[in-house]
């Protein structure tokens, strides 16, 4: 069976759960179910199957399970989001396929990823200024200066620097890693090499440090530094990278704390949300009960108790940073942790591409793009669950917000780039060489 062959199996199936979902919630609504319940289920599985399609001609060695994950994840937000709000659920749609419309353009515009690699530089300028414009244009939200207002929408300009920056990353760590790995002098006892090649490196880590404090927000600044010493410690192989950006980290969060009153009050929350349970702690104390409350199997999708009479989430921001805690409810403990092996199974699947990858920015560009990925949903699910402080980001493709999924869809497709080029290479298919060969 090929890849696209198996691709076309899962995503019919991942359209199957979520018609049923969404029906499911819109009988539990309106106690009925009609044609218009089907035909908005069918409408989502159209989506997926026009990029499968844009897959199939451009992209046809790439990984076949990506794309069907990311249909199940999307549609099982969806579904919430339109339990929760109706009214929402339009507008996600309506952002679905502006990411689907951006998805199919990456695949046919850049066609080859490792022709971004030409212009690193430029693609790195772009995502600190993607950064730095909500310090100085920006609102806040819950306490963080993350998004811009303009012409009656919102736009978290953050969701897209990640992308730029990890595509600016990977380029400047394949040029110079072999530099960076050689020790050359040594400060405070520990091996550093040449201070010349540390110049945009330390930019980048500062960066995330100026988010923590004036952006005031700890989830994007962490995701931020995380990724820049996880694609550092994968160019180099030195732990003490590792050892030095999480010190620094620390002390800086530790100073925002006592710094910063939001990001201290996040802290203290995670501490003992009891202390405020009537004001800042409410929220995540009711997404506690609200996990809980839906035991091992759940109540089913549109019969869980997400909403109060007046048709008010039972958690503030439900659709948004608490989205997991009505997955939870609604499917149970079973449904929760077979949501998170969704996100296990994508960020695996895209760790594998980068270990295959035939060239060191192939490799650098999918292991950064798959652990953005991978760290975001470990810091949001571990805010919810209260494992790690609260922080403000989205689930990716499942959190109500036309930034997160535009920008998720793609980082997807440069992923399905990064793994069919890999597959062409390792097939040593003629054809497709010399045409990638023209591309790059």
């Amino acid at each position: 069976m090929s890849r696209r062959t198996t691709e076309l199996l899962y995503l019919v199936l991942a359209g199957a759960v979520s018609t049923m979902a969404y029906v499911s919630v819109y009988a539990g609504r309106f106690h009925e179910i009609d044609r218009r319940s089907i035909l908005y289920g069918l409408v989502f599985v159209v989506i997926f199957l026009v990029l499968h399609v844009v897959v199939r001609i451009y992209l046809p060695q790439a990984d076949p399970y990506l794309l069907p994950v990311t249909a199940l994840l999307a549609a099982i937000g969806l579904t919430e989001i339109f339990r929760i709000k109706p009214s929402l659920a339009l507008l996600q749609g309506q952002w679905l396929i502006v990411g689907a419309l951006l998805f199919a353009l990456t695949v046919v515009i850049v066609r080859d990823h490792v022709r971004l690699d030409r212009y690193r530089y430029l693609i790195g300028v772009l995502g600190l200024a993607l950064l730095v414009f909500p310090i100085v244009a920006g609102t806040t939200v819950n306490g963080a200066k993350l998004w811009i207002r303009a012409f009656g929408m919102s736009i978290q300009p953050s969701e897209f620097a990640k992308i730029a920056i990890v595509v600016f990353l990977a380029g400047y760590l394949d040029d110079k890693k072999v530099l960076l790995s050689v020790p050359t002098r040594h400060v405070l006892g520990v091996p550093v090499p040449a201070a010349k090649y540390f110049g945009p490196l330390v930019l980048m880590g500062g960066l995330a440090l100026v988010m923590l404090v004036f952006m005031k927000d700890f989830g994007m600044s962490l995701l931020f530094m995380a990724v820049f010493v996880a694609l550092l410690y994968m160019a180099t192989d030195r732990i003490v990278y590792v050892a030095a950006g999480g010190g620094l980290f620390a002390a800086a969060a530790a100073l925002a704390v006592w710094l910063v009153p939001h990001v201290g009050d996040r802290f203290s929350i995670w501490l003992d949300p009891w202390a405020k349970a009537d004001t800042t702690g409410y929220q995540l104390l009711q997404s506690l009960f609200t996990i809980a409350d839906g035991g091992l199997l759940g109540a089913g999708f549109g019969r869980g108790f997400l909403l109060y009479a007046d048709r008010q989430p039972v958690v503030p921001d439900l659709q948004t940073d608490f989205i997991f805690a009505a997955i939870a409810n609604e499917i149970g403990l079973l449904g929760g942790v077979a949501v998170v092996l969704c996100f296990l199974l994508f960020f695996w699947r895209g760790m594998r591409i980068a270990t295959q990858a035939p060239d060191g920015f192939s490799k650098l560009l999918a292991g950064g793009l798959a652990a953005a990925f991978g760290l975001q949903t470990f810091i949001i699910l571990g805010g919810v669950t209260r494992l790690i402080p609260l922080t403000g980001l989205t689930l990716p493709f499942v959190s109500y917000g036309g930034s997160s999924i535009t920008a998720n869809l793609i980082l997807l497709a440069l992923l399905l780039m990064v793994s069919h080029r890999t597959n062409v290479v390792r097939a040593g298919t003629e054809v497709e060489r010399r045409r990638l060969a023209e591309l790059g």
